[in-house]
């Protein structure tokens, strides 16, 4: 798998120090990742891509679960949600798709084992949010995306939850039937990015089932 996440710091330079300390103070967890890419451009590689870090934490995506095991994890520098969210630099974007397929040339990865943290930890995540360029990404041969399908529909879709959970589960989501609106807004961050709020709408169901066409069975 590849997992893509923001850094959720204030600066690239704090991220990085986090990153590479063996002993953060308590009640701070260690934390690493196989890169870090900056917002010039500028990559760093932390772990050896044959070694675990300790970037996905409790995590779960297409039947797998503890996946830091099995995952190389890239961390984007960006404040935010807490810092400071802001749109990732066409020069950061343009670093981390290269990366992408360095890697992929490297380690058979499906498209559909591309995700985000907040793809396979919903219920605690965010990250990389819904202002990085996944559709672009796509576009570069890094995982999927469906073409000619809108999202922006906001009007109440009939039996919607029930219509969602299934094809949540298709794509790979850890899905909570009791609170589905967290794997709801996970996709959203990632594929309906115009209006994340976790409800499943007629536009969030049409995207839903644009994506689930493109995925195997999980």
């Amino acid at each position: 798998m590849l997992v893509l996440h923001y850094t959720g710091m204030a600066s690239a330079a704090a991220a990085l120090d986090r990153l590479c300390d063996p002993a953060p103070p308590p009640p701070l967890p260690r934390v690493s990742c196989h890169y870090l890419v900056e917002e010039d451009g500028l990559i760093w590689r932390l772990v050896p891509e044959g070694r675990r870090a300790w970037h996905a934490g409790i995590s779960f995506w297409r039947g797998h679960e503890t996946l830091n095991g099995r995952s190389i994890g890239i961390e984007i520098a960006n404040p935010g949600h807490e810092w400071g969210y802001r749109p990732f630099p066409a020069l950061q974007m343009a670093a981390v798709a290269e990366l992408c397929l360095d890697i992929l040339a490297r380690h058979p990865i499906p498209p559909c084992n591309v995700v985000g943290h907040s793809d396979i930890a919903p219920d605690r995540k965010q990250d990389p949010g819904e202002l990085f360029d996944w559709e672009g990404l796509a576009a570069n041969g890094v995982g999927l995306w469906p073409r000619g399908i809108t999202g922006a529909e906001t009007a109440p879709a009939p039996g919607g939850v029930a219509r969602a959970l299934p094809l949540l589960a298709r794509i790979g989501y850890p899905v909570d039937p009791a609170r589905p609106e967290l794997a709801l807004a996970a996709f959203q961050r990632r594929w309906r990015q115009e209006t994340v709020d976790g409800r499943a709408d007629a536009g969030t169901l049409r995207r839903l089932e644009a994506v689930a066409a493109l995925y195997p069975p999980a």
